[in-house]
C-alpha cells in the first residue's frame, strides 16, 4: 500500500505522488459498528455456471454506498461481511496474517484478531489499540510482528502521537508481540530502524530452527541520528553507512524475542539506475494542473515531482515551516518570508527525496533506495523483491545475507509493489501499484498494461517476461483501483491466484498459461461514494484453509468461498481444501503439498477432460475405476488403484497433455500406497 494516512507527517519518494492527491475520509464508517456481520447488499450472480463471464459485466455501474453498496459476484459466494470493532471504525485496515483458527488484521490503529473457525460468523477475539502506519502483520509460532513507519507511532502504543521532531518515545521499525495468550498479547520487543518498516517479511530457515529472520522494507525518510544513532541520509558514496539503498535483516531468537536485533543491511540496489517510466494518464495530468493552480491561488505549496506538479499537503510542509522558524530563532506562526524560503528550497528537497542532488544532470539517476515488499519462497531458496522501479530476484540461501541475482524494469510499470511465485517455482508475478493505491487506475481510459500484473517465467534463475494481467472490469473515477496483494490457491496442477484490487474488488484468475491469464471468479462492490473519492476496497485477499479472506480498507473483514464452475470443478476445490496450513504469511510463501485423496486424482481427471488430454471414453473409464476402488478397501483397493495407475502411465506418451497424465498416475500411486 502506498497512500499516506492523515496521521503521517512526512512524504517519501515511493509514496509521495499518490499521497498528495487523496486522503482517507476518516469517520465515514461512523455507523458501521452496529451493523451485524450477516448484513447483505444487492447481489448479482449471473452466469455462475457458464464458461464465459456475465455480459455486460455486472461490476460496471454498481450503486455506491459504505455498508450498503451494490455487489456483483461470479463463481464464488459471500460467507460473511464483518465491520470493524469500535476503536477501528473509520481507520484504514491493512494486511492480514493467519495462525491456527485466527485471522490477524492490521490497521492504522493497531490490529484485530478474528476467530474465523466459523467463516460465516467471524468472532472478534482481540482488538489491540496501538496506532502506527501501516501495521502490516506477520506471525511465527507464538510471535506476532507488526510494522511501524510513520512519525506518530509510539513505543507505548499511546494514541496521542509524537509531537517532537526528535523523541525517544517514537517507534519506527518492528514491534514484536507474544500471542501465546491470544486474548492478551504482550509487547516483548521492538527493533528500531532508520527508515521505519513499511512492510516486512518473515523468513523461517529450516537450517536454523532457533531463529527467525525478518526482512524490513522501510520507505520513509531517514530519521535523525539524534533520535537513532547511526542513521545517515547521505548517499553511500559519501557515507558507506548510509541508510539508503539497503534493506535491514533482523534476527529474532524464537525463545528470546527481546534479543531481536539487526544483523545485516544488504545493499541489494547497488548499481541500479533509474528505470524507464510511463507518464501520467491525460485525465490525471489535467486534474493535477487544476489542483495545483487552485492551491497556489490560496497560498499553498506545490512542487514538480517526477515531471508533474503536485500539491503538497500540510502534513509535509508544516514540519518544514516549523524548522525554518526554529532555525531563525523565531516563535509563533511562520511569516511570509518563511514561506518564501520554503518555496525556494523545495526543488532541492524534492530532488534529494527522489534520489539525486538538486539540479544534478550528470550521468544516470540512481535507481530505487528501498523495496516496497519482499516475498520469500524458502522451498526454492529465492525471493521476489518488488522495489519501486524494479522487480528483483534474490538468492536467500543465506537468510541473513540475501543477494540480488536478477533485476527487471518495465516502462509500463510505475511502482513495483509485491511478488508471488507459482507453487513449483517456475514463474513469478509482480504487481504494479500505479497511483499508490489512492487513485483510480482501472478506468476505461487507462491502458490495460498500467496498474496491472507482470508475469515472468524463471529460466536458469533469470526472469523472462511473458504477459500482463489486469482486472478486466472498468471502474469509476471515484474508485481507487490498482493491483495489490494476493496469494496462490492450492488448485493441483494449475496456477490459480486470488488478488485484491482495492475498490476494484477481488479477482481470481488462472495464469497456468503465462501468455493467456484469464479471470475465473470475482467479487466487487460499488464505490464508497459516487460523487468523490473515499478510500475503501480490498487491501489484501488470501486463501487460507478453504476460504478467501479479504481485509477491506473501510468496511471490515470479508470472507468468501469459491463455488464449482466451468473453470473449477468440485474435485479441484475439494483437493485445494485438503491442504491445511498451520499459519500463513503471504510474504513468506508456503509450498503446497496435497495429501493423497480421491479428490486429488479426480481433479487431474477433470483437468484432462477440460484439456482433451485423454479421449472421453478413457476419462469415463478412469472415473469408473476410481469409483470402484473407493468402494473397496484394504488389499482390494490397493490392487485396483495400482492397476489404474499402470494403465494411465502407459497412456502418457500418446497424450497431448503428457505431464498432466503423469500427475494423475502419480496421484493414484500415492493413493494406493496410502491404502497399505
Amino acid at each position: 500500500m502506498a497512500f499516506v494516512h492523515p496521521s503521517r507527517r512526512q512524504a517519501t519518494r515511493s509514496h509521495f505522488v499518490p499521497a498528495l492527491r487523496f486522503s482517507l475520509a476518516a469517520g465515514a464508517l461512523a455507523a458501521a459498528a452496529c451493523i451485524p456481520s450477516t448484513t447483505t447488499a444487492q447481489t448479482n450472480n449471473a452466469g455462475s455456471a457458464s464458461a464465459t463471464a456475465p455480459s455486460p459485466d455486472p461490476r460496471v455501474g454498481l450503486r455506491s454506498g459504505m455498508m450498503d453498496a451494490a455487489e456483483a459476484y461470479w463463481n464464488l459466494k459471500v460467507l460473511s461481511k464483518t465491520p470493524p470493532s469500535e476503536k477501528f471504525v473509520g481507520i484504514t485496515n491493512s494486511d492480514l496474517a493467519f495462525t491456527g483458527k485466527y485471522a490477524i488484521q492490521g490497521s492504522y490503529n493497531g490490529y484485530q484478531i478474528w476467530d474465523i473457525s466459523n467463516p460465516g460468523n467471524p468472532r472478534l477475539e482481540t482488538a489491540y489499540f496501538c496506532p502506527a502506519s501501516q501495521s502490516d502483520v506477520s506471525v511465527y509460532k507464538n510471535l506476532l510482528f507488526v510494522s511501524g513507519e510513520g512519525l506518530s507511532g509510539r513505543i507505548d502504543c499511546g494514541g496521542e502521537g509524537v509531537k517532537d521532531t526528535v523523541s525517544s518515545e517514537r517507534l519506527r521499525g518492528l514491534r514484536i508481540f507474544d500471542i501465546s495468550d491470544i486474548k492478551h498479547p504482550v509487547n516483548v520487543g521492538n527493533v528500531q530502524t532508520c527508515r521505519g518498516s513499511h512492510t516486512h517479511t518473515v523468513l523461517a530457515d529450516p537450517k536454523d530452527p532457533d531463529n527467525v529472520y525478518v526482512y524490513i522494507s522501510g520507505s520513509a525518510g531517514v530519521r535523525s541520528p539524534s533520535e537513532l544513532p547511526g542513521c545517515s541520509h547521505e548517499t553511500p558514496d559519501k557515507d558507506p553507512n548510509s541508510a539508503l539503498f539497503r534493506i535491514e535483516v533482523i534476527k529474532v531468537p524464537v525463545a528470546h524475542p527481546e534479543q531481536a536485533a539487526i544483523v545485516s543491511s544488504p545493499r541489494i540496489f547497488n548499481d541500479l539506475v533509474a528505470p524507464p517510466r510511463h507518464g501520467e494518464a491525460p485525465a490525471d495530468i489535467e486534474a493535477a494542473a487544476r489542483a495545483a493552480a487552485a492551491a497556489r491561488a490560496r497560498g499553498g505549496f506545490t512542487a514538480n515531482v517526477m515531471g508533474s506538479e503536485m500539491v503538497l499537503p500540510p502534513a509535509f510542509t508544516t514540519p518544514m515551516l516549523d524548522s525554518i522558524v526554529q532555525a531563525r530563532g523565531g516563535t509563533g506562526a511562520p511569516t511570509a518570508a518563511d514561506s518564501a524560503a520554503l518555496r525556494a528550497g523545495l526543488p532541492g528537497i524534492i530532488a534529494k527525496m527522489m534520489g539525486g542532488p538538486a539540479g544534478s544532470g550528470n550521468g544516470p539517476r540512481p535507481g530505487p533506495t528501498q523495496c516496497h515488499d519482499i516475498t520469500v519462497y524458502p522451498a526454492i531458496g529465492l525471493a521476489g523483491g518488488a522495489c519501486e522501479g524494479y522487480g528483483l530476484l534474490l538468492d536467500i540461501s543465506d537468510p541473513a545475507h540475501p543477494v540480488r541475482i536478477g533485476a527487471v524494469a518495465d516502462s509500463n510499470f510505475s511502482y513495483w509493489h509485491s511478488a508471488t511465485f507459482n507453487n513449483d517455482g517456475t514463474k513469478v508475478l509482480f504487481t504494479d501499484e500505479w497511483g499508490g493505491g489512492g487513485q483510480p487506475k482501472c478506468r476505461a481510459t487507462d491502458k490495460p498494461e498500467w496498474g496491472a500484473d507482470a508475469i515472468f517465467t524463471l529460466e536458469n534463475r533469470k526472469m523472462v517476461f511473458q504477459s500482463y494481467y489486469k482486472l478486466p472490469a472498468a471502474q469509476t473515477a471515484e474508485e481507487n483501483c490498482v493491483a495489490h496483494n494476493g496469494s496462490m490457491i492450492p488448485i493441483p496442477g494449475r496456477d490459480v491466484m486470488v488478488q485484491a484490487w482495492y475498490q476494484g474488488g477481488i479477482s481470481v484468475f488462472d495464469w497456468t498459461d503465462v501468455k493467456n491469464p484469464h479471470e475465473i471468479a470475482y467479487f466487487d462492490r460499488g464505490p464508497v461514494d459516487s460523487t468523490h473519492m473515499v478510500m475503501g476496497g480490498s487491501w489484501s485477499v488470501y486463501w487460507y484453509n478453504g476460504v478467501l479472506v479479504s481485509s477491506e480498507i473501510a468496511r471490515g473483514l470479508d470472507i468468501f468461498q469459491l463455488t464449482p464452475s466451468a473453470f473449477l470443478s468440485q474435485n479441484e476445490l475439494d483437493a485445494a481444501r485438503s491442504v491445511h496450513l498451520d499459519y500463513l504469511n503471504a510474504q513468506g510463501q508456503p509450498h503446497y503439498v496435497w495429501p493423497a485423496s480421491f479428490s486429488l486424482a479426480r481433479a487431474y481427471v477433470d483437468q484432462l477432460e477440460r484439456s482433451n488430454g485423454l479421449p472421453s471414453a478413457r476419462i469415463a473409464a478412469v472415473r469408473n475405476s476410481l469409483d470402484s476402488a473407493e468402494e473397496a478397501s484394504g488389499a482390494q483397493r490397493r490392487a485396483a488403484l495400482d492397476a489404474v495407475a499402470t494403465q494411465i502411465e502407459g497412456e502418457a506418451s500418446s497424450s497431448s497433455d503428457a505431464a498432466k497424465v503423469q500427475k494423475l498416475a502419480g496421484a493414484v500411486r500415492e493413493l494406493a500406497s496410502a491404502s497399505r
